[in-house]
């Protein structure tokens, strides 16, 4: 038998750009979504935040936003910023969108997620501070016995 469980994480960023940690978070409804073996998907639904798998480290968090800001600047000449659709001038961070993913895909074996030792889950804001965003989760596999 096949198990499938959907599930969400929500939070709220605090800053222009800014990586959040959720790999505790994902443990958590890990354990709770009774798959034993599987996967689970991770999946951003706005198109100015993304997902990532990277080391957690202070300073190297601090470099890959100031790498983000120099990639593709705020302040650029963006003709979607003329006519934002939400009245925010958010074209870099749409811009940006397009060097990360949207998605990522983690294998779970005997109920724990495959993550290499150095690897976390990093929610991307690329467009903040916004109240509310969210991952959806959606776990496929083996259930636990019993």
């Amino acid at each position: 038998m096949m198990l499938t469980r959907l599930d969400t994480i929500t939070l709220e960023t605090t800053a222009p750009i800014q990586l959040i940690d959720i790999t505790e978070a994902l443990r958590q409804r890990c354990a709770a979504s009774g798959v034993r073996d599987g996967l689970v998907t991770l999946l951003s639904r706005h198109t100015t935040a993304s997902i990532c798998l990277n080391e957690r480290e202070t300073q190297l968090q601090r470099d890959m936003v100031t790498f983000l800001k120099r990639l593709v600047p705020r302040d650029g000449d963006y003709l979607h910023n003329l006519a934002p659709v939400d009245d925010r001038d958010n074209a870099h961070a749409h811009l940006l969108a397009l060097f990360t993913n949207a998605s990522e895909t983690i294998p779970i074996a005997d109920g724990e997620l495959l993550l290499g030792g150095w690897q976390s889950v990093f929610f991307v804001e690329l467009d903040g501070p916004r109240p509310e965003r969210s991952v959806t989760l959606q776990f496929l596999g083996q259930p636990e016995a019993g």
